[in-house]
């Protein structure tokens, strides 16, 4: 693996001796080129200091909500990063206006998570020669969609990895790299804050860890989830879907389903965590149900690591 990680940083950097000179149809089949074997992400970052040679300030732009809070983790004492959705606008619907096309074309950088969550922005970043897809990167923990009985579907991604607090340190990491590229005066500032966010992620999650009593730190929490959207969030607090009503938030769950839950349910009081506020008669089919409402875009956060803890331990004081 050394060898590997070794041999690809030799091949991109000697790539970059000559990268200057490249048309933009040529930096782009390169890319291209070296994104198919997923080489590792910050050797492939390295590509991007072709394009900051401007001793002057840069924009770098992020896509969405989360993905904002943790650049505003990596800018800490610098110039913030621009947001082109707005909170709540993850990315699952609804269109971009000409000043958000403005904005991606003005940026030195735009750092997004990637087509299979941001419909909205691939007409616009999938062929931009400043667009980053996080998701082009083999450097996340990744899990498949789940249907609504929590069965995997093969070949799918589950679009929600920043709710891994192993992948938001690997983002931090990553949007440090990319923010030094463009901003290159603030590196060192980027990099010691990519670090302290790592540390504050640790404490977070050993915090919720340490509210489960010893008794029942081996099991898991089972959970149902109206949309799921959660899963990256339950190896770090040990829960356990048992299914979803719908397999989208938009869409009301057929009768079906709710018999099936109800049939299946492995606690005989459940949880049930949802992006909006249930209806009533909804919770009534599935009594006895405890609820918490949870947005996994983390739109009612200021800060990502305390946005994630809360929404940790409110999922888990739900199951309780």
């Amino acid at each position: 693996m050394a060898a590997h990680r070794h041999n690809a940083d030799n091949a991109i950097n000697n790539l970059l001796h000559t990268i200057t000179s490249f048309n933009t149809s040529s930096f782009n089949k390169c890319w291209r080129a070296l994104l198919q074997p997923q080489r590792l992400l910050t050797a492939a970052l390295m590509i991007l200091s072709s394009l900051a040679m401007s001793a002057q300030a840069a924009t770098v732009s992020v896509s969405n909500y989360p993905l904002f809070l943790l650049s505003e983790a990596v800018t800490q004492g610098a110039p913030s990063a621009e947001q082109i959705l707005d909170p709540s606008e993850v990315g699952h619907h609804g269109s971009i206006s000409p000043g958000d096309i403005k904005a991606i074309q003005d940026s030195k950088f735009v750092v997004w998570f990637g087509a299979s969550l941001e419909h909205n922005l691939a007409t616009s970043l999938d062929k931009a020669p400043n667009a980053i897809s996080l998701y082009a990167f083999d450097a996340f923990n990744r899990h498949p969609l789940r249907d609504v009985q929590g069965v995997p579907i093969a070949g799918t991604l589950d679009p929600h990895i920043w709710l891994d607090p192993e992948n938001a340190k690997a983002i931090t990491r990553a949007l440090a790299v990319i923010h030094s590229h463009a901003n290159p005066q603030y590196k060192k500032l980027y990099h010691a804050n990519a670090k302290k966010f790592a540390e504050r992620m640790d404490e977070a999650v050993a915090s919720v860890q340490q509210q489960t009593t010893q008794n029942s730190i081996l099991r898991k929490h089972p959970y149902w989830a109206y949309h799921d959207a959660y899963q990256y969030l339950e190896r770090a607090t040990q829960l356990q879907f048992a299914g979803s009503l719908s397999v989208d938030e938009d869409i009301a769950p057929k009768a079906s389903q709710l018999r099936w839950v109800n049939e299946n349910r492995p606690s005989k009081t459940m949880c049930i965590v949802t992006q909006s506020e249930p209806a009533k008669g909804l919770l009534a089919k599935l009594r006895p149900v405890n609820s918490t409402v949870q947005s996994e875009d983390m739109s009612n956060s200021k800060d990502f690591v305390n946005g994630w803890q809360m929404m940790a331990q409110q999922i888990r004081q739900c199951i309780s």
